[in-house]
């Protein structure tokens, strides 16, 4: 990979955004991309909004109206991308994620939000890259491994089961 370009915006003011989280994002999509040996360079979009945004482009683009922790909007199909033509890395796309949503599990999972916001920023940029878990099966093993794997190499590693009791 060559340069990585990661655009974040707030666009929500329920949760105070903690000191290290827009760098810990950064840190996630290069890990991402360097494990997956992303060739050139690459531009993704991170959105943080809250319950009531993300509820909203749910309906609008998956209708399901409901509030998620985090969306994944690909802008590449098969290792194609659009490509920023000031810069010519390429568009990988965009990633939402409600901030409320990810302090809320991170207090049913007892971990940190860092660790929160991490897994779901690496879990997105598997999407953005291809990846599919809705099936389950094999790509759904895939993908937690990678994720587990990301999240360990920053420092983030799983404290405890993803089953909420």
């Amino acid at each position: 990979m060559d340069k990585l370009r990661v655009i974040i915006s707030n666009n929500q003011r329920e949760v105070k955004i903690p000191t290290g989280i827009r760098m810990l994002v950064r840190r996630c999509c290069h890990a991402i991309l360097q494990l997956e040996k992303f060739e050139g360079s690459a531009e993704v979009s991170v959105s943080f909004v809250d319950n009531e945004e993300i509820r909203k482009i749910n309906k609008q683009h998956r209708d399901i109206d409901a509030a998620t922790d985090v969306l994944s909007f690909p802008m590449g199909e098969g290792g194609k991308y659009d490509v920023n033509h000031e810069t010519g890395a390429k568009i990988l796309g965009d990633i939402v994620i409600s901030l409320p949503k990810a302090v809320e599990q991170a207090g049913n999972f007892g971990h940190s939000l860092n660790r929160e916001v991490g897994y779901l920023t690496a879990h997105s940029m598997l999407h953005l890259l291809g990846y599919d878990h809705e099936n389950g099966g094999l790509e759904r093993v895939k993908m937690r491994e990678k994720e587990e794997y990301v999240m360990r190499e920053l420092g983030l590693p799983s404290s405890v089961s993803y089953i909420a009791e």
